[in-house]
Formats: structure tokens, C-alpha cells, sequence
């Protein structure tokens, strides 16, 4: 198998990760496939945790537990690719005559190398790189749709490879660079109506007009939602941590609720502002029956030492765990709007405040409708 320099790839029996080219630490394998990682001295002096919670700024070696990562610490699990960047990786390395199933945890972080979403990058870097003039964004829609059909991989297995498959999330997407600036770009799934980005795109609109923090939206040629990168700032990359890999979480099944993400959102942020932002997201999940809220919907940023909630995405109607919210509300999969109120209560949140957020979204939201 080969690289995008085109060098053979070597498994890794050791990475050094890096945040915008500082050295953080260095990762390897136990005798049990569990991840150990370890800071960098230097790193220890004058860096921040890359994840508060389980890997303290601390000097020693930490092993991560067998789940619910498979042996991976979660902030190192979201540089990995889920869903469809799984679906196109497995299918690159059949095509190359390897097994994905005889991967580590180590050898597919190297395969993200420097290509994968936030700030972390892995050396050895086996990522493969995209260059030249961006594909017709028709012709990438076509050929994924042909891989989700499973009716023929084409020659254009290697370039959705390399343009979209580090992302996350279970829709085909690809990563371009369009006037000097980094999207991401969405296609519609298989069991998606035809106007899907349509949708998506309306959706964001409401949100935005809700008072959600969103990033700058696109829908490129009338019909393929986009949106503009939030861990990227010019040649700079911005540290993203999901909520997922905050918490150790399973993002695949429900374990979270509410009431205990806004509680963390605190403890990492220290700034009530923050939790003002997720309770937001909150209602405005609960009003347009997302219910696919899980645990790598929500991330966090680190800005100049600080952590902040991170713009909203995937913000769209959707079934979630068997038609129950993934993220449960008062502990409830099927909540009603007194569970939002238990929620806010809990939390001490100012009751006038909540009330003004509450009422204003309603009446937002109840008047929507997909044109």
C-alpha cells in the first residue's frame, strides 16, 4: 500500500502526535492493544491538556480502557473517521489487498496523519493528500452515490479517499479548500429525499435565527450543503474535542443525557455562557425532533487556552435510537417540554432567561417550514 508521496506504508509501532507542529506526546501499543500515551517534556511546560478529563497535563504514562474505543483514548478516537470515511477507508484497503480488520489503532491513526478533523496530527503521516483543481462537486455526488449502492467502486475510489475520507458522520462528504478557505461539503445518502441539502440548509437558516451559534453556511450549486470549517482559521488549526471524546462516550448507542452534558460543558468551560449555548441546542433539538443527538454532535474548542462550545452541525429532523433521542432529556428518550424545565431547574439556570430562550424558539420553530 501506498501513501499519497507515494511510499510504501509502514505499520507504526510508535507516534508522535502534534498540535500545529509542537510535539505533544508520543502514542504506542501494550502487550493488550491498549493505547499508551505520554506527554512530551517540553509539551508539560508549556501546553494545555489536550483532554481535561482523562489525559491530565500531567508527566506519566497513561493506558486507555478496552471501551468504548476499542483501546484508543476518545480525543485520539475523533481524528478517526466513522461512517462513511470508514466506508471508504475499508474499501481503499480491500482494493489494495489488505485486510481492514488487521489495522491498529495506530496504524489508522497514521493514515490520518495530518488530513483528519481538528488540530491533531500523527507522525508517521501514511495520509494521502489531495492536490490540483477541485473535481466538479456532480461528479463526487454520482460516484458516492455509486459506492453507497455498492454498484461499483470506479477509478474514483482514490479520490473520494483522499478528499473526504477523514470526516466523520455517516453521509458522504468531502473537504475542499474553495477560495483559499476549508468546507466541508455534504451529499445525499441513499435513503435521503432528493432536496436533502436543500433542507439541511434551511434548517441551519433557523437555528442561526434562533440564536444558535452556527458556522458559515453555503449551498453550492442550489443543491449540496456546505459548511465552512471551524477547526481550520487560515493555515491554522484550532483543537477539537467532541463531546464523545470528552467523556469516553459512546457516540453508536445512547449514555448520555442532558442534564450531565451541560453539567460537564461547566466543568470544562467554567463560563455559564457556554451552558447557555448547549441548553439552546438542547431546545432546538427537542423542537425539530432531532433526535439523532449523540455524543459526537457536540465538540468543544481551544482557543487561546480557553474552551469554548463549538458552532452547531447536523442540525436536522432524524430518528435517532429507535425514534428516541440519542442524548436523553431528564433521562427520558421520548421527553416533553416540562423535561427541558426539569433540565434548566437542575442546573440553577435563571429561570427568566430560560423563559425568553424557551418562548422565543417556540414561536421560531412553530412557524418554520421547508420551502
Amino acid at each position: 500500500m501506498r501513501n499519497g508521496e507515494g511510499e510504501m506504508f509502514t505499520k507504526p509501532k510508535l507516534l508522535t502526535v502534534y498540535l500545529n507542529n509542537e510535539p505533544v506526546g508520543k502514542l504506542a501499543l501494550t502487550p493488550q492493544n491498549l493505547c499508551a500515551f505520554e506527554y512530551d517534556a517540553s509539551y508539560l511546560i508549556k501546553g494545555y491538556s489536550v483532554s481535561p478529563f482523562y489525559l491530565p497535563l500531567r508527566p506519566g504514562v497513561f493506558i486507555a480502557k478496552r471501551d468504548p474505543f476499542a483501546g484508543n483514548f476518545g480525543v485520539f478516537n475523533d481524528s478517526l473517521p466513522d461512517g462513511w470515511g470508514n466506508l471508504l477507508l475499508d474499501r481503499f484497503l480491500i482494493s489494495q489487498r489488505i485486510i481492514p480488520s488487521s489495522l491498529t489503532v495506530l496504524d489508522r491513526l497514521s493514515l490520518v496523519g495530518s488530513s483528519g478533523m481538528g488540530a491533531l496530527e500523527y507522525k508517521p503521516d501514511n495520509s494521502f493528500t489531495s492536490a490540483g483543481a477541485n473535481p466538479e462537486l456532480e461528479y463526487l455526488a454520482s460516484e458516492a452515490e455509486k459506492i453507497l449502492n455498492q454498484k461499483d467502486n470506479g477509478t474514483s475510489l482514490d479520490l473520494l479517499y483522499k478528499y473526504g475520507g477523514s470526516s466523520g458522520g455517516a453521509r458522504p462528504k468531502v473537504l475542499m479548500n474553495i477560495g483559499g478557505e476549508e468546507w466541508l461539503i455534504k451529499f445525499r445518502s441513499t435513503p435521503d429525499p432528493q432536496n436533502a441539502g436543500q433542507i439541511e440548509y434551511q434548517y441551519a437558516l433557523l437555528a442561526k435565527d434562533c440564536g444558535i451559534e452556527m458556522p458559515e453556511i453555503r449551498l453550492f450549486e442550489g443543491k449540496y450543503f456546505g459548511v465552512k470549517r471551524f477547526d481550520r482559521n487560515g493555515k491554522m488549526k484550532t483543537h477539537m474535542l467532541s463531546a464523545a471524546g470528552l467523556l469516553h462516550a459512546d457516540y453508536r448507542i445512547p449514555c448520555l443525557d442532558y442534564q450531565g452534558l451541560l453539567t460537564a460543558c461547566f466543568k470544562l468551560t467554567g463560563n455559564i455562557e457556554e451552558v447557555y449555548k448547549l441548553y439552546r441546542l438542547m431546545v432546538f433539538n427537542f423542537l425539530i425532533k432531532n433526535k439523532d443527538d449523540h455524543a459526537r454532535n457536540f465538540s468543544f474548542l481551544l482557543k487561546a487556552g480557553e474552551w469554548k462550545l463549538s458552532p452547531a452541525y447536523d442540525l436536522l429532523p432524524g430518528e435517532g435510537f429507535n425514534g428516541f433521542h440519542t442524548t436523553t432529556i431528564a433521562g427520558k428518550g421520548a421527553p416533553e417540554f416540562t423535561d427541558i424545565l426539569q433540565v434548566a431547574n437542575s442546573l440553577g439556570l435563571n429561570k427568566n432567561r430560560v423563559n425568553e430562550i424557551n418562548e422565543t424558539m417556540k414561536a421560531k420553530c412553530s412557524n418554520f417550514k421547508i420551502s
